[in-house]
Order: C-alpha cells, then structure tokens, then sequence
C-alpha cells in the first residue's frame, strides 16, 4: 500500500508567541479568521475561526476534500444549550446549527467557495489517527490530495478535569497525498495518551521524533 505523504502544515497556538516569529508554518495568534467574512467569522469561535485560515492556507484554490475532527467541538454552545434545556428556556437555532461538528467546514466552505467533499469527525480521543485513515480512503478514490485538520476549542469550566484536553484553544492542518513531501510511516502502538493538536505541532515542528499514539507515526527525513 502507497505510504501517505506530507507536503504542508499549518498550525495555531495562541500560547506560542515566541515560537510564531521563529516558524512561519504558526499561523498568528491574536487574531484568527482573517480568512472570513465579517458576518461568517463572528459565527465561530477563535479555533473555528484558525481551522478556516488553515483549510484555506493548504487549499487555496478549493479543490481537496477537506476532514476535520475535534473531540470537544465547540462545547461551550453545547453547555449552554444544555443549561437552557434544564431551565426550560427555549433553544436558539442558530446555536444549535454552530454547535454540530460540521458548523466549522460549513463557514469555510461557504466563505471560500468550496463544493469538494467535506466531513467532520468526533472519535473519543483517536482523531488524529481517524483523520489520517480517512483521507487515505480518499486518496485511495483518486483525489490528488487531501487536507485534514484537527482542533480544540476552549473547554467550558464546567468540564474541566473531566475530560482530556490541551488546556486552551489550538489547532493543526496538514496537506496529504500519495505523491508529494515526507512519508508517514504507521508504527507499531505506543502507550500513552491520544494526540492533542499542540502534541502534533511539536511532532511536525521536530520537538518530538516520533508520535506516542496508537498507532504511533513517524515521519522519514526529508
């Protein structure tokens, strides 16, 4: 089977203030979703609004099917709508349609005019590796190349130490084909915990040579 290769990566951590002058595959931090209309990015939230910079950033004319995957989502409007359904307070639709897993391709693809295939994934901790076998599926269908992003929105205080999470808001986007840029390579499993966005960053930016995931990957030298 034809390895999965890596050409691009962008990434968003709004903590790594340092590190963004030094890379410029660190999207700036401060104000993402420059990519977007004005009426579109008040929609989102800061890693909604850095997941639309970097699909637009890897595909820039619009032709890869895009993947993106967040174990929380945007759990802050989930919360609340929670919170208004104990008080029997009516639901506010439009918080409804920002707060499904999908909302964020749905502005990008709005805003940048994309009609390519598009999906959203949630897998318990196992989205970085659910991306990548998701887009080797495409890429097995014929498409030139792929763009996958994963991300975390802020995490409400109600869930904190509750569930996993990187601590703040973050997100990472890679341009993957068959054909173009490093080798993936899928090792045997590692123990540890799932990847976080911030845990791929590291890996892609060289911080961390191997990925403890399961399974793990590593990326041949360039």
């Amino acid at each position: 089977m034809e390895q999965l290769r890596l050409s691009e990566w962008l990434g968003w951590d709004p903590l790594r203030e340092e590190n963004a002058t030094k890379d410029a595959r660190l999207l700036p931090s401060d104000k993402p979703g420059v990519s977007l209309p004005a009426m579109l990015r008040r929609r989102l939230d800061n890693a909604g609004r850095a997941t639309c910079d970097i699909l637009a950033g890897l595909d820039p004319e619009a032709r890869c099917p895009l993947i993106h995957a967040s174990r929380h989502g945007d759990a802050n409007f989930t919360l609340s709508m929670l919170k208004a359904l104990a008080n029997q307070e009516p639901l506010s639709p439009t918080r409804f349609s920002m707060s499904v897993h999908n909302a964020t391709l749905g502005v990008h693809a709005i805003a940048n005019h994309h009609y390519r295939p598009l999906q959203a994934l949630g897998a318990s901790g196992n989205e970085f590796n659910a991306l990548l076998w998701e887009a080797r599926g495409y890429l097995a269908e014929g498409h030139g190349a792929v763009v996958i992003v994963f991300s975390e929105g802020t995490l409400p205080g109600d869930y904190i130490d509750c569930t996993p999470h990187p601590g703040h808001a973050c997100a990472v986007g890679l341009r993957l084909s068959l054909t173009q840029g490093r080798a993936l390579v899928a090792e045997d499993a590692t123990p540890g915990a799932a990847p976080t966005p911030l845990d791929i960053i590291d890996w892609l930016g060289g911080c961390s040579p191997r990925l403890a995931a399961a399974p793990g990957w590593r990326l041949e030298e360039a």
